[in-house]
């Protein structure tokens, strides 16, 4: 996975390209997360348009970040879900935990 990140109207938008599936890809997003606390960036929507394939421990990956963020008094959102990240997120009904959006214009809208 390859992690970018992009700012707009004070919302970080964190954009993954590839497969997410745990191991380097964790410390990649945890590191970058923990690096937006430090900074008092606590508005972080993540893209997922890009990312073609995820399992549990993907998953794992965005639990940890929607935590991370709470637990410093902040949000995540998740923009751009497809598909197959859309049913994985249902059957293991983490859709409820997460607030969503069709866009990332949508999700940057709903900050305000």
């Amino acid at each position: 996975m390859k992690l970018s990140s992009r700012e707009e109207n004070g919302i970080t938008i964190l954009e993954p390209k590839g497969k997410m599936m745990g191991g380097p890809d964790t410390d990649i997003f945890h590191d970058k997360l923990h690096e937006l606390v430090s900074h008092n960036k606590k508005k972080v929507i993540i893209d997922l348009s890009n990312v073609e394939w995820m399992n549990s421990r993907g998953l794992g990956i965005l639990i940890s970040g929607l935590t991370t963020m709470r637990n410093n008094g902040g949000e995540l959102k998740l923009a751009c879900v497809t598909n197959k990240i859309e049913s994985l997120l249902t059957i293991t009904r983490l859709i409820t935990a997460f607030e969503n959006y069709d866009s990332v214009d949508e999700a940057v809208k709903s900050f305000s």
